[in-house]
């Protein structure tokens, strides 16, 4: 719902200096007591110790506490690789990252590894071979576990090679025979040894690949050039998988869909509320150059009941999904056109107003598929799936017995103008014209009287008002009049 993503935007991360107190050779490796165990034991263990201690397995995945959650915790005390169902949008490829929090800071290999060699158990022939030569004295590196996550997009064109490696000719320009272990160039899979392994969208890797895959995870073994090899990797596998894809195009080869004990269904945030706290955990909106941006609670809600409308509307195709990014982008865009406004008004502070939702077209376009009969239909759907929300949020949270002496004085003659071109100081004006308009205004607000915040509020009350077939109101563009219906 970190990375940062209901859906996977990367953070950079800064991999801390190796402590000077860690062990540096085999003989002081034993000496310290260390022991090496699986990786899924090592799950398994620091998964109990978050359990036990009433901690989430992992911070930043929010509306998935008694869905998902409880599902992942079994999987990973059973041991089991994962495959995670679901549509776009769902946090699946942050979760798989973030299952690097449950491992070990720091895990011992042999130094110059390429494929984090256990120290007790070597795998490669360059551990086997500094092993043989230096004894206890072998040289430790320590790798961090952030640099045990493995991940690989599935395209039609990922190889053998990409997954599990390759004769590297420079190796055997350099003298060694084909034969020789040490001309291989490892992939992606044996570089993960002792670490986690993801693939995303499965189902997309060619059968052939799928089958090699299986090879190396199941039997411990690669055939590559003609050369057999054993590799007996210790790799949680984790994959990603959009449903239509998983159930209906079956393009996981049975015995690759076996290996995986634990299949877990993904969901979009079932609550409003849920929708908003992840829209501020991700957006980068507070504020943009000098303007500060302060978001009404009203506004957000009506960012996270589109999405959720859009999810269960017969214009939309619900197949592609209706990814919580497009929630973060609405919230953005909503914050950066009230900016645009702000600026050309001269304003420092501003609040996003329902004049400013014409801009969620630019960041809705490329994340619903609106299924239109006629040709052009698009934005009408747009505009009815918007108009949708503020009236939903309206009816919730207006306070719909403060309206009747609002009503009046528009039916004495009052009108009121909106839209981009009406600075906050005009809109507020009105609250001088129809003193009644104040104390809904206060009770949106919560009390909050900076201009930004009371024009936000009047805007809405208006639009709502006309929703409610309360008021008229005449649109031309961006601008807007709300009279009486009489």
């Amino acid at each position: 719902m970190g990375p940062s993503e209901w859906g996977g935007t990367v953070v950079s991360m800064t991999i801390p200096a190796v402590p000077a107190s860690l062990p540096v050779t085999l003989a002081a490796l034993r000496a310290s007591g260390w022991k090496s165990i699986p990786i899924k034991e090592e799950l398994r263990a620091n998964a109990v110790r978050n359990i036990s201690a009433g901690l989430p397995l992992f911070e930043g995945v929010m509306g998935y506490e008694n869905t998902v959650m409880p599902q992942l915790e079994n999987a990973l005390l059973a041991g089991h690789d994962v495959v995670f169902l679901g549509e776009r949008g769902q946090a699946k490829t942050r979760m798989i990252r973030s299952l690097t929090d449950l491992l070990d800071e720091w895990m011992p290999i042999i130094a110059g590894s390429e494929i984090n060699d256990d120290p007790y158990n070597p795998v490669s022939r360059h551990a086997r071979d500094l092993i043989a030569a230096e004894g206890e004295n072998a040289p430790i590196s320590w790798v961090h576990r952030s640099e045990r996550f493995g991940e690989k997009l599935a395209t039609p064109d990922t190889s053998i090679a990409d997954l599990i490696g390759e004769v590297d000719p420079i190796k055997v320009a350099e003298g060694r025979y084909l034969s020789d272990e040490l001309t291989l160039h490892y992939g992606l899979v044996p570089r993960t040894n002792r670490g986690i392994f993801a693939i995303n969208e499965l189902p997309d890797l060619s059968e052939r690949i799928q089958v090699g895959l299986l090879n190396v995870l199941e039997e411990r073994d690669v055939q590559i050039r003609g050369y057999k090899i054993r590799l007996p990797l210790d790799v949680l596998l984790v994959a990603s998988a959009n449903p239509e894809d998983y159930t209906n195009r079956g393009r996981i080869i049975t015995p690759l869909k076996d290996r995986f004990g634990s299949q877990i269904r993904t969901h979009y945030p079932l609550e409003v509320e849920t929708e908003i706290a992840i829209m501020r955990q991700e957006s980068r909106a507070a504020s943009i150059g000098d303007v500060k941006v302060t978001m009404p609670e009203f506004m957000e809600r009506i960012i996270a009941t589109f999405s959720h409308q859009a999810r269960s509307s017969s214009h939309v195709n619900q197949r592609s999904g209706v990814s919580v990014r497009l929630s973060v982008s609405n919230f953005e865009i909503l914050s950066a056109n009230a900016v645009r406004r702000a600026l050309r008004a001269g304003e420092r502070e501003v609040a996003p107003r329902i004049s400013d939702l014409d801009a969620l077209a630019s960041s809705t376009g490329g994340k619903v598929e609106i299924e239109a009969l006629e040709e052009g239909r698009e934005n009408g759907i747009l505009q009815q799936l918007i108009s949708g929300a503020v009236l939903t949020v309206y009816k919730e949270l207006a306070p719909g017995e403060m309206m009747r002496e609002v009503l009046t004085a528009f039916e004495e003659g009052a009108v009121a103008h909106a839209g981009e071109d009406i600075s906050s100081s005009e809109l507020i004006a009105l609250l001088t014209q129809i003193p009644a308009l104040m104390p809904p205004v206060k009770v949106l607000t919560g009390g909050d009287e900076s201009p930004a915040m009371l024009a936000s509020a009047v805007e809405f009350i208006l639009e709502g008002l006309h929703l409610t077939r309360r008021l008229n109101k005449d649109a031309s563009g961006s601008k807007a009049t709300y009279r009486s219906r009489s």
